[in-house]
């Protein structure tokens, strides 16, 4: 109990710093991160994130050596315990809200056992509670959900 209470709070540390501190100084430029959009019947897959920012998607930032199908695999079996099944590059757009990236938005079919992570908890939301908690960066992503087709027919 104690370890996962000083893992969560190390995140809301790091995560928050980041935030202030990179968008002044971005010594490695534009970072690449990935998404993946996991839907089962009218709700999505989202991490409740330790840091107070509200819910995003699963997924993250990438490493200088991975695809953005690879950082959207890991990131979402880290964050979420499930491994992905199968993906299609839906969307990929250039955001400097919070840190300046490039995201890439994967529809993604996932299964396995779902569990939490340092940097939060998974939940279901549907599309009303996702356009009034998702972070900022991700908001596009929820409009072009909120359109009425599935994200991959765009």
């Amino acid at each position: 109990m104690v370890l996962n209470k000083l893992k969560k709070w190390t995140f809301w540390i790091l995560s928050r710093a980041a935030m202030s501190v990179y968008p002044r100084l971005p010594i490695f430029g534009r970072l690449k991160a990935a998404v993946g959009v996991i839907q089962e019947g009218d709700k999505f897959l989202v991490i409740e994130r330790n840091d107070g920012r509200g819910v995003s998607f699963p997924g993250g930032l990438g490493w200088p050596w991975e695809t953005a199908e690879q950082t959207m695999a890991r990131e979402i079996l880290e964050e979420t315990g499930l491994t992905v099944r199968s993906f299609l590059l839906v969307l990929r757009y250039d955001t400097s809200v919070g840190i300046p990236v490039d995201l890439a938005v994967f529809e993604v079919k996932a299964d396995g056992q779902l569990r939490g992570s340092w940097e939060g908890t998974p939940a279901w939301l549907d599309l009303a509670e996702l356009r009034s908690r998702v972070v900022r960066s991700q908001e596009r992503i929820v409009r072009r959900l909120g359109e009425g087709e599935e994200i991959s027919r765009r």
